[in-house]
């Protein structure tokens, strides 16, 4: 097709025919190798290390959602990078943070990004969170292939539902199945500590900068149990990615309000290592 429009000046056909708002299948109709899930993987003896990514936490709070996650890429035992960036938009009022091989993780969420932007052309509106929750999991499920040969990627996925007023979290397996979470979720390989940190510290009536205060407590007790999850690092000046979801949009928090957010929880823990307690009802 490229080749084409190079020679003639003219797009191919198969960009003037009428057909899918789904970009996703006009590239499977037209491009197949081209997605990620369809990919050959050459023969391989033993494991490959490849940088992972972990871990993602999401919370609701009245007027909205926060998405965030931790910075660190692992390769093995080994540190690939400390300052990875796992929280993406998605579009106006939503975001994905992603949680596994890194590479194709990264890729996914582009092609989600050009999948909701291609509809909105086609359309002329945007899709719904929910119709937006479920092409995510098509995608997932189409790589499912790659996943069951160790290349999985599992992502959260929140956003503001402008038709319900409210902030709203989906959380997805390796096959693409998807379930809306209720007030707080995490993924990746620190989840199950970062969970525990929002259980006991999580209400409905916490305030933006509360809940944001206690992701980083849940993501700084994930680093604190998990090597592959990287808690904040004053020395290079590398802290959580925290965004936020209101009817409003989308925004990314200053690196300077996440650094105050860090300092203060790290302050905090000098005087109690493990945290903050649970409050007593």
């Amino acid at each position: 097709m490229e080749a084409n429009s190079r020679s003639t000046g003219r797009l191919p056909a198969a960009f003037l025919t009428p057909g899918s708002s789904s970009f996703l299948d006009f590239l499977g109709d037209h491009s197949p190798e081209l997605l990620p899930g369809n990919r050959a993987l050459p023969p391989l003896k033993g494991a490959v290390e490849l940088p992972h990514g972990t871990t993602i936490v999401s919370a609701t709070f009245d007027g909205g959602v926060i998405l965030a996650g931790d910075r660190r890429a692992t390769m093995g035992n080994i540190i690939a990078q400390r300052d990875m960036e796992k929280v993406f938009p998605a579009d106006e009022y939503s975001a994905v943070g992603i949680a596994g091989t890194a590479g194709l993780a990264v890729e996914m969420v582009k092609l989600f990004q050009l999948e909701l932007e291609h509809y909105e052309k086609i359309e002329g509106a945007t899709l719904s969170l929910e119709g937006k929750a479920n092409r995510l999991s098509t995608m997932i499920r189409g790589n499912l292939s790659m996943a069951l040969q160790g290349l999985a990627v599992v992502p959260i996925f929140a956003g503001y539902d402008t038709d319900r007023e409210k902030g709203r979290i989906f959380s997805y397996d390796v096959t693409g199945g998807r379930s809306e979470e209720t007030g707080f979720a995490a993924t990746g390989s620190g989840s199950v500590f970062a969970r525990g940190t929002l259980k006991k510290l999580y209400r409905k009536d916490l305030t933006e900068r509360q809940l944001a205060t206690a992701v980083v407590q849940a993501l700084y007790d994930a680093a604190d149990e998990d090597s592959a999850t990287g808690g904040p690092d004053i020395a290079r000046r590398v802290f959580p990615l925290i965004t936020v979801m209101t009817e409003e949009g989308f925004r990314r928090l200053p690196d300077a309000e996440v650094s105050a957010i860090a300092r203060e929880v790290i302050d905090a823990r000098l005087e109690r290592p493990d945290g903050p307690q649970a409050q007593v009802l």
